[in-house]
């Protein structure tokens, strides 16, 4: 728990503490409910297909949303486009196995075959702090809320 930061849960939004909802399931199969800047306190991100203007220019300017075939509205997840995995997936997919054990690749093959309501469940499930029950955060060592450390 050292240098990691705990938040007292009663300053965070009360949309924080919310369920995992589909509108938070990236294109990616990122599940932005587990991202750092979904939960921050400061300039927090409303997920990738919330408002631009209300993101850091990092998330505003993510390749995988700014693909052109999803911003044509052709296909909403990756896994239903014909260049998937594309570079730039695999890149992240990549990225994200190796410092934070989760692969979006993954995520989007289990809502391909499982369905959404499924993949939400399994994610409630894998990501719920063991000491006290709120989602983790992927990005952290240890929970935001109590401190302790899940990896």
């Amino acid at each position: 728990m050292k240098g990691e930061k705990t938040i007292d849960v009663n300053t965070i939004h009360s949309r924080k503490l919310a369920s995992i909802k589909s509108s938070l399931i990236a294109p990616c199969g990122m599940n932005c409910r587990l991202c750092h800047a979904y939960i921050r306190e400061k300039k927090v991100c409303p997920g990738c297909y919330g408002n631009d203007n209300l993101k850091s220019k990092s998330c505003a300017m993510c390749r995988i949303k700014n693909c052109e075939i999803i911003q044509a509205g052709k296909v909403r997840y990756c896994f239903a486009c014909e260049k998937y995995p594309c570079a730039n997936l695999n890149h992240l997919d990549k990225r994200y196995r190796t410092k934070y054990g989760m692969s979006m690749i993954d995520n989007l093959e289990v809502i391909k075959h499982s369905g959404m309501r499924n993949f939400i469940k399994q994610e409630k499930e894998r990501w719920a702090c063991s000491t006290c029950g709120e989602i983790i955060c992927v990005h952290k060592e240890s929970c935001i809320f109590c401190g302790t450390r899940w990896r």
